[in-house]
């Protein structure tokens, strides 16, 4: 496939992520997985993983971070790819990822005070919540199983497999676990963590 449509379908996968999705970067973790990692397959599950390692250490938000890492990674990585087609790459994703965004938060600004109290705006937002969680929960769950859906909708069974590439030994699951510890019984600044998580990854592998 040519460079240029790389490019188009790039920016029309991230346009359509930005422009569906409700809740900020977090909900948008496993739209972006699914699009780039499962259905186009531009880039690998470690990679992906990777990515979104690095999307949560830098500044900014992490769906828009995601987007612009994996933009750089997909022509980077294409066959005729080359630094300068992964900062196009990039900036296509990146733009492609906030532009709905911006037009729909415009033409909100408009009409905002007046709906803010709106029954019906206010039961829409009732329902948005639950399922921004569900999404961010989603996120998390892809980033660790394989899920393969078997038979009809109604009869369906579901196969689940852990991805090794993510936890390959007895010092991820140690890693993973320790975090989660710090966070929810000390309640540690995550930038302390991260910087953690990295000394210990440096030392042990």
């Amino acid at each position: 496939m040519d460079i240029g449509m790389i490019l188009l379908e790039l920016f029309y996968t991230f346009f359509v992520i930005g422009m569906f999705t409700f809740g900020g970067g977090y909900a948008m973790l496993s739209l972006i997985q699914t699009q780039v990692v499962t259905h186009h397959q531009w880039i690998a599950e470690s990679t992906f993983t990777d990515i979104l390692a690095i999307s949560q250490m830098t500044p900014g938000p992490i769906g828009v971070n995601c987007a612009t890492y994996v933009g750089y990674e997909v022509m980077a990585g294409n066959a005729e790819g080359s630094p300068l087609l992964g900062i196009l790459g990039s900036f296509t994703a990146t733009f492609a990822i906030v532009l709905p965004s911006f037009l729909i938060v415009l033409a909100l600004a408009f009409l905002y005070q007046k709906i803010r109290k709106n029954r019906v705006f206010e039961g829409v937002m009732g329902f948005l919540r639950p399922a921004v969680v569900g999404l961010i929960g989603a996120a998390a769950l892809i980033l660790m199983f394989h899920v393969q859906w078997d038979g009809t909708p109604l009869f369906s069974r579901c196969d689940f497999q852990l991805i090794k590439e993510n936890f390959i030994d007895w010092k991820s699951w140690l890693l993973l676990f320790g975090s989660a510890f710090a966070s929810f019984k000390f309640h540690l600044n995550p930038i302390l963590i991260i910087i953690g998580a990295g000394v210990l990854g440096l030392l042990l592998y």
